[in-house]
């Protein structure tokens, strides 16, 4: 695999604002989330992914839903690659 070809992960601004840790321990789980990413093409990644079910969401946490529609309202000019 070509670097060209590697996922690149960037964290959006306030990503980890709910984090509830040290900054040791976010520091580790950027690392992580990082290693586990830049090992996937945009294809892998795409083949292992799945689209979110709001209303199933809704039902088993609404909070989390809520707060995922409010963060998508929020800033209409953002586009997910």
């Amino acid at each position: 695999m070509t670097d060209s070809k590697k996922t690149k992960v960037e964290f959006a601004p306030g990503a980890f604002d709910d984090f509830d840790g040290t900054q040791e321990e976010l520091d580790a789980l950027q690392k992580e989330i990082i290693e586990m990413f830049s090992k996937l093409t945009p294809e892998e990644l795409a083949e292992q992914s799945r689209a979110v079910d709001f209303d199933e969401l809704s039902d088993e946490d609404p909070a989390l839903a809520k707060k995922l529609l409010n963060s998508f309202n929020e800033d209409s000019t953002r586009k997910l690659q």
